[in-house]
């Protein structure tokens, strides 16, 4: 059987540039970056701006499971089959970080005969983004821990005298900027900073104080390059960014810092999209890649922006299940962009829901139970009810939805059918088998026309909560309707940094909740559609450059480590040069 890099080396690929002239970008507007992929600049919006937009379709997906369920494999089939249907389309893709590609989850251009390609680079480095976030996050983090030492170290009116900048008085404990780097790496989770060197008699090293590296994906910064809406916006929202607190409690901004314009010219080219394309040749955006557990899971407004101009539907995907990135889609995304979907797909398997029923645990390494792989269709009812609570939740944001089935080779199709139908009773706009992964664009002809016909059927979008509501009950309007818990439990810690936002007029903001992704609740044991738990509210953190409350539900953390037999093992280079091993 070949690998999905084997398979992805045999699409024959279209130069950048004569792809993006077919589609209506002018030479002037791409950065070509080599033969295959290219930045498109944001200036095109000024000139594509009188026309209509197309319609947003937006994918998701029941809970995660080992097994793999194949959301941007959909995404990219079903722009392929829209694309042999005659419509014209776009489709929209988060960057994936380097941690989850050496780590388990292994690359994210999709699988089988649904990827974007050259897959090499849409998994490692692609234009550099990520690293510019990083470069741009840890500059933030150099200067403040650099205002820090100036100003202990001389004195606040020395200080003042020497540089003519106002003393900011940093509270080294209230200081929430750690740093970042683009791998899984538990060991930088908890560090110390500014240590003395050995034997010295003095300590010019810093200010010693505890602290800590996240993901670059987990940082803010990537949070506000998927929501700026141009390079402008961008400089607003870094500058706004509060990096820390002064001694009676005040926010420190990077602004006060006077780093954001650096911050800002480090992410002048990462703003713009990158131009990529599907096995069958239809163009992709590449842009932004926020993690959903943690962040709001989606890719940039900018490049849905552009593809909405250029082509009559826009397929993108939401992070994880629709309790995650759909629900953050809705009311984050979209509350800032003004890009209202039409329509929703729910993506599913039968061993997903055949998990969803708490009967199978699947181990690495070990042969997968017969009982997820053979007809069953107990267990198939029994996790039933976690597509039923996904496609619930896309109904109370108003928007039709279809199923997708992904089809694997084992699977029995009356059972296949046995899902469409229950689908379809449970309120699905319509439900088909996809079977993308083997066929490519063809086998997602009939996902595209259902599609197309619930984009035709009239949506009535709405947020979750209106803007005006405190940030308290945003959070119960999430943690009640969507997740289904009983109550709300926020700890002292958080009630306090809750009112504190309240005080500092920050409760119009919409709320990123940060939990599991692998249950609808916060304990990724409760399997299937649970209800009636108390969900914990833990910390409560200020994005205010992204534009949102970032709440830490459970023992969620902002970097991810390596385990035991991480997928940099089977990463290498042959006799040719080239990479093998990439999935």
């Amino acid at each position: 059987m070949r690998t999905d890099l084997q398979i992805a080396r045999f699409a024959r690929l279209k130069p950048i540039d004569r792809l993006a002239r077919a589609w209506g970008v002018r030479a002037a507007e791409l950065e070509p970056c080599g033969r295959y992929k290219a930045k498109v600049r944001l200036e095109i919006l000024d000139r594509l701006r009188p026309r209509p937009d197309g319609r947003l379709v937006v994918v998701t997906a029941v809970t995660p499971t080992p097994l793999g369920e194949g959301k941007t494999v959909t995404t990219i089939g079903l722009s392929m089959g829209l694309a042999r249907i005659g419509r014209s389309v776009f489709t929209c893709l988060r960057q994936p970080s380097m941690g989850p590609v050496f780590g388990i989850k292994g690359g994210a251009a999709g699988g089988g005969f649904s990827q974007v390609v050259p897959m090499e680079d849409f998994n490692l480095h692609l234009t550099g983004d990520i690293h510019a976030i990083a470069a741009a996050h840890n500059l933030g983090a150099a200067a403040l821990d650099s205002r820090l030492y100036h100003e202990e170290h001389l004195g606040p009116e020395v200080f003042a005298q020497r540089t003519g900048l106002r003393p900011l008085g940093i509270d080294p404990a209230s200081i929430e900027w750690r740093r970042v780097v683009d791998v899984n790496d538990r060991a930088l989770r908890e560090i110390e900073i500014g240590l003395p060197a050995p034997g010295a008699a003095a300590n010019d090293n810093g200010v010693p104080r505890r602290t800590g590296f996240d993901i670059a994906v987990a940082s803010e910064l990537m949070a506000i390059l998927a929501l700026a809406k141009d390079l402008q916006d961008l400089r607003r929202r870094i500058g706004r960014i509060v990096m820390a607190r002064d001694r009676s409690g005040r926010p420190v901004t990077a602004d006060d810092l006077g780093i954001a314009g650096a911050m800002t010219v480090v992410l002048h080219d990462a703003i713009r999209p990158t131009l990529m394309q599907t096995m069958e040749g239809t163009p992709c955006f590449v842009h932004a890649g926020p993690f959903a557990n943690i962040a709001h899971g989606n890719s940039s407004i900018v490049a849905d922006r552009i593809a909405l101009k250029l082509a009559d539907y826009v397929v993108t995907e939401a992070g994880f299940g629709a309790d995650m990135g759909f629900e953050k889609f809705c009311n984050i995304k979209t509350r800032i962009s003004g890009l209202k979907p039409a329509a929703a797909v729910v993506v599913t398997t039968l061993r997903a829901l055949k998990m969803h029923s708490g009967r199978y645990k699947v181990v690495a390494g070990r042969p997968l139970d017969p009982g997820l792989v053979e007809p069953n269709r107990d267990a198939l009812d029994a996790g039933f009810c976690n597509l039923e609570r996904h496609l619930g939740i896309v109904a109370l944001h108003g928007l039709p939805a279809v199923v997708a089935v992904n089809r694997f080779p084992t699977d029995d199709p009356g059972e296949m059918e046995h899902v469409c139908e229950r689908a379809r009773a449970a309120g699905a706009s319509d439900a088909v088998v996809s079977e993308v992964h083997a066929r490519g664009g063809r086998g997602g002809e009939a996902l595209a026309r259902a599609v197309v016909r619930a984009c035709g059927a009239p949506a009535r979008f709405r947020y979750r909560y209106p803007a005006a509501t405190s940030l308290r009950a945003k959070i119960e309007t999430i943690a009640k309707t969507v997740y289904r818990a009983a109550s709300v439990d926020f700890s002292p810690r958080a009630a306090g940094q809750l009112d504190r936002l309240e005080a500092e007029g920050r409760g119009r903001l919409p709320v990123c909740m940060a939990k599991t992704h692998l249950s609808i609740s916060h304990d990724a044991s409760l399997k299937g559609a649970p209800e009636g738990f108390v969900f914990p509210v833990r910390e409560v953190r200020l994005s205010a450059g992204a534009g949102f409350v970032y709440v830490l539900a459970g023992t969620i953390s902002t970097m991810p480590g390596f385990g035991s037999k991480p997928g940099y093992l089977k990463l290498d280079i042959d006799r040719r040069g080239e990479i093998v091993g990439l999935s």
